[in-house]
C-alpha cells in the first residue's frame, strides 16, 4: 500500500490494516517455515508496509501534517 493511500485513512482504519498485515506476515512466515512460500520477497514487502502504517498512525496521533515534499 502506498503511503498516500494510508494517509487518507482514519486511525481506527489504520489499526485494522495493521492487524491485517500482521496476520499476513504471520501466515507468510509460517508458509516459509514449512517450505510452501513461493514469493519470499512478499515478507519484506509486508514488513515495510507495516512500518508505513505505524509511521502514519504516529504522525496522525502527534498531529503532524505530511507535506508530500521530498519524493
Amino acid at each position: 500500500m502506498d503511503p498516500k493511500e494510508l494517509r487518507d485513512l482514519s486511525i481506527s482504519e489504520l489499526k485494522d490494516k495493521h492487524k491485517q498485515f500482521k496476520e499476513e506476515l504471520f501466515n507468510l512466515r509460517f508458509q516459509n517455515a514449512i517450505g510452501q512460500l513461493n514469493n519470499s520477497g512478499r515478507i519484506k514487502e509486508v514488513k515495510k508496509t507495516i512500518a508505513r502504517v505505524l509511521t502514519v498512525i504516529t504522525e496522525k496521533e502527534m498531529g503532524i501534517e505530511h507535506t508530500g515534499a521530498g519524493r
